[in-house]
């Protein structure tokens, strides 16, 4: 039987097993892969009055967006602030393609729509919204439960998942809604403060102090003028937010973030720039409401009652609807406080609440597809009675440790419910010791310089680089008070806002401002290095008034911002009240505050749960039980033909590599190498030569058992070569470049990799393989200080653990400069001498002239010759001849029988004797009178390498 006839056969049963698998892994897998169902849109213009009794009228741009069959429930889909209807289009097709039909529009002062921006006043936006309730109630695409009243929920973000909360506090036609990254309070959201003179009630996991006369948010609320006045997107966040088991490539998706973020598109329909004067499309009474906070850093009676109309707290004790409340840990707008008030005040009405937080915000991105989904399958059943009951539980994420991507690891953990709630138990909170002495702080004059702990509007993206994040905050000396834990003993797994009691006392003897003293509290994880990161990169700011002149302090509980973090063991918990902030308006009289602990202890929440588990689909679980079982059956079958084929040659178990007969052809009638044969013996040091497509790393592939050869055979010690060849392990091998760990030292990465290979540690001898390798001391340091060449010394060290009888090495000498690689030769000829065998690739001709002991040369996939190295560079008769008038001397040679190619090279001439002898060639030289100074071979291995390929 011919050989390719019997590879076939031996073949057919693992192969067809392999089809079998692969086509029932298609077939399932498709099964979830249909297009998804089709959507159709109608624009349409809505006209809705002005304001209450006004019999003028302002029109909204809007969009429905219609499933596949209707009639169906109605989702209303407001968008965020600065954007418009198109900023929604794609969650409102996917939740089209989900069954519903959905609404989306462009609030008034935003796209196309006209109006003035009143910040969702009940008035106002609230009641356009009612209008638009009216207007799906007249569709006959749309399901209804009475006349007039459809059956509709709302979902938004930020902008728009206020919008859902005050809409549905005032008209119970809202079946369901599900607000994102949203505020309970717009003026505790911009304008907050973090202490209270008396206790906080704190039994929910991250409950805000919500105190009086807090301090401006004056970045974020710039970027939201700007986007009123402009038309800018800039509010919104750059990209989705990672989620768990996801792939993410951490910097590339973080530089994408940054450059949507500077450069966020204008609204379509808007002209660029302000469209209205100063105030652009703001009505007139919030415009002068900004320019009063912007310009002092108070706001007023009047701007506070447009906060409050603005909010829904002011209706929040009527909602009463089923509310999936989802918010993100990344988040310096809008925090965790908000969400955690907005539970609170809708569960004492007796609603089913269930709270999401998720790795995203405002500074992380939106909801990714898992949590989108989760929002549908709200929809669903709270709208048309499908699927599971969401229930009422507590689920938030866990931001763990930056892979080498630069993107962090992710896992959801869910809690039967929200602490605290009505009818529900407090949260649990920890006691954590703190440590530190009464210290001074300056606040400077016009509050600058200020610490740094985000950039708003650009947060999302640095959350995912390490880099970035680690070194962002700062504190400014002289401005921060500072207090620490011991080391954590055990992971300690935060979630939601810590508590802390403070005294602050004036300094005796220095002015005290009007206005108080504002202070900037933070927590950060610091690990045992002393590296802090500042969970969310969020900070608390808190004003406290009436402070005596005498010194006499005022103690104030502080609610930190609400997060998650996993502080691990020896990491402490440091606490840093600050007097600045450039996020914020800062004091800008200068002042001395002394600050201390009122109490030792952070009261630190905790909300105990269990790891989520995605839901893999059956069809899923089918395709991977059919590749198992196929791969199961392929690995017994390769076993039996190992057993079978295993042979070995007893006279030629002393011999280290034996090639007989080599061939590897490929479809298509291409063969890469052809009938090689050569035998390579103990102490040798052999350089596989040829040019490219000779078939060198087809041979080297063959070698290693990674690809089985056409034909022939390769013999290791008399046993013949195939994959998974126990004889292989007595082969050490450094091809196509290293691969080290560079946060690891050298010797570090060398017992990684033997443990990896399960054998005894006594086996390794990694003393001899670093003495052979010659890295000495640099072997402690870590990989990364590496230069090239120490890396590739390294590899060879690594090649050489366990000392293998037969060292294969492919262009070790790659990227290496002349002092390196006159070390590497000496390494290799070390190795041989021995007793062991180096087979080398290389194409650096003069280097395996002076470091190989034999070679072989290959072309086209043939053996063309092999022997000793001054043997092949001798081979064709060449010689030099040092002369003292070498054109004379060149004359004289040329007319010699047989002799040709003959050139002059200074005061060298060479010249192929081609069989004449050399002692004759000489003779002749001192006949005509030539005076010879040296005679010899020319021992050029490149000279011989050409002629012998063809070249």
């Amino acid at each position: 039987m011919a050989p390719s006839s019997r590879l076939r056969g031996r073949w057919s049963l693992p192969a067809l097993v392999v089809l079998v698998a692969l086509v029932g892994a298609v077939v399932v897998w498709t099964r979830g892969d249909d297009d998804p169902p089709p959507v159709s849109t109608r624009d349409a213009v809505i006209d809705v009055p002005e304001s209450p009794g006004s019999d003028r009228t302002i029109q909204l741009d809007t969009t429905l967006y219609l499933p596949e069959r209707t009639p169906a429930p109605a989702v209303l889909l407001p968008h965020g602030f600065g954007g418009s209807k198109d900023s929604v289009s794609a969650q409102a097709t996917e939740l089209a393609q989900r069954g519903f039909v959905v609404l989306a529009y462009s609030a008034r002062g935003f796209g196309r729509s006209t109006g003035s921006i009143e910040l969702n006043s009940v008035d106002h936006e609230v009641r356009d919204a009612q209008k638009l309730l009216d207007w799906l109630a007249t569709r006959e695409e749309v399901r209804t439960d009475a006349a007039g009243d459809p059956r509709v929920g709302v979902t938004g973000g930020s902008y728009g998942g206020a919008l859902a909360l005050s809409l549905a506090g005032v008209d119970q036609r809202v079946d369901t809604i599900a607000p994102v990254i949203t505020f309970n309070d717009l003026g505790q959201a911009l304008l907050p403060n973090s202490a209270r003179t008396g206790s906080v009630n704190a039994a929910t996991p991250a409950a805000g102090a919500f105190g009086d006369d807090g301090v401006f948010k004056r970045s974020w609320a710039g970027i939201f003028f700007s986007a009123g006045l402009s038309g800018g997107d800039l509010a919104s966040p750059g990209q989705e937010a990672a989620e768990p088991g996801q792939d993410d490539n951490g910097a590339g998706q973080a530089a994408d973030a940054a450059a949507a973020a500077v450069t966020a598109p204008q609204q379509q329909g808007r002209p660029a720039g302000p469209v209205n004067g100063a105030c652009g499309r703001f009505a007139a009474d919030v415009c002068a409401a900004y320019t009063e906070v912007a310009t002092t850093g108070r706001a007023g009676e009047k701007t506070l009652e447009i906060l409050r109309r603005s909010s829904p707290a002011s209706v929040a004790d009527r909602i009463t609807q089923p509310t999936m409340l989802v918010q993100g840990e990344q988040d310096t707008l809008f925090g965790l406080d908000q969400a955690d008030a907005n539970a609170r005040q809708i569960a004492a009405n007796g609603a089913k609440v269930k709270v999401v937080w998720y790795s995203g915000g405002h500074d992380g991105g939106s909801p990714g597809p898992e949590l989108r989904g989760q929002i549908a399958d709200w929809m669903a059943f709270h709208l048309d009675g499908k699927g599971a009951d969401p229930g009422t539980g507590f689920e938030y994420t866990v931001v763990g440790a930056f892979r080498s991507s630069g993107a962090p690891s992710l896992r959801n953990v869910i809690a039967p419910s929200y602490p605290g709630l009505a009818g529900g138990g407090a949260v649990e909170r920890r006691a954590v010791p703190l440590t530190g002495r009464d210290q001074t702080v300056v606040n400077p004059a016009g509050g600058n310089p200020a610490a740094v702990s985000s950039l708003p509007g650009l947060g999302s993206a640095l959350s995912r680089s390490s880099s970035l994040t680690a070194r962002l905050s700062i504190d400014l000396p002289g401005q921060a008070a500072v207090f620490a834990s011991e080391p954590f003993t055990s992971q300690v797994l935060l979630t939601g806002a810590s508590t802390v009691k403070l005294r602050v006392a004036a300094v005796p003897g220095t002015p005290v401002p009007a206005d108080g003293a504002v202070l900037f509290a933070k927590l950060y994880d610091s690990d045992a290095n002393g590296v802090r990161t500042l969970p969310g990169s969020a900070v608390a700011p808190f004003r406290v008034r009436n402070l005596p002149a005498d010194g006499t302090p005022v103690e104030v509980t502080v609610t930190l911002p609400g997060a998650v973090r996993p502080v691990e063991s020896d990491h402490r918990l440091q606490l840093v009240v600050s007097t600045t902030d450039q996020a914020y308006a800062n004091a800008t009289e200068p002042a001395a505050y002394r600050i201390s602990l009122a109490s030792p202890e952070l009261s630190v929440p905790v909300v105990p749960g269990a790891n989520a588990t995605s839901e893999v689909p059956t069809g899923a679980l089918w395709g991977i039980a059919i590749v198992l079982i196929a791969g199961l059956v392929v690995a017994v079958v390769a076993w039996f033909r190992r057993r079978l084929t295993a042979d070995v040659d007893p006279e030629l178990t002393s011999v280290p590599l034996v090639i007989s007969g080599l061939t590897k052809s490929y479809p298509g009638g291409l063969t890469a190498v052809r009938d090689l044969s050569f035998r390579v013996e103990h102490g040798q040091v052999l350089g596989l030569l040829g040019p490219n497509g000779a078939g060198k790393t087809t041979t080297l592939r063959m070698l290693m058992g990674l690809i089985t050869p056409s034909e022939g055979e390769i013999r290791v010690f008399g046993h013949r070569v195939h994959a998974g060849a126990p004889v292989l392990s007595r082969i050490g091998s450094f091809v196509e470049g290293s691969g080290f760990l560079p946060h690891l030292s050298g010797i570090a990465n060398l017992k990684l990799y033997w443990a990896a290979t399960g054998r005894p540690v006594e086996q390794a001898h990694f003393e001899e393989a670093l003495e052979i390798a010659g890295l000495g001391g640099a072997v402690q340091r870590k990989v990364r200080t590496y230069s090239q060449g120490m890396r590739q010394r390294l590899a060879i060290a690594q090649a050489m653990l366990g000392l293998p009888d037969l060292l294969v090495l492919d262009e070790p000498t790659n990227g290496l400069d002349p002092p390196q690689i006159h070390q590497m030769r000496e390494v290799l000829r070390r190795y041989a001498a021995a007793g062991r065998t180096v087979l080398v690739s290389s194409h650096l001709l003069a280097e395996v002239e002076q470091t190989c002991s034999h070679v072989v040369v290959m072309h086209k996939g043939t053996l063309v010759a092999a022997g000793p190295v001054e043997q092949i560079a001798t081979g064709g008769g060449e010689a030099s001849f040092r002369v003292d008038r070498p054109e004379e001397a060149a004359e004289v040679l040329r007319g010699l029988s047989g002799v040709k190619s003959v050139s002059v090279d200074g005061e060298q001439v060479h010249a192929s004797l081609n069989g004449t002898p050399r002692a004759e060639a000489l003779q002749a030289l001192v006949t005509a009178g030539v005076a010879v100074d040296q005679a010899g071979p020319r021992r050029r291995l490149e000279d011989a390498f050409l002629e012998l390929v063809g070249e």
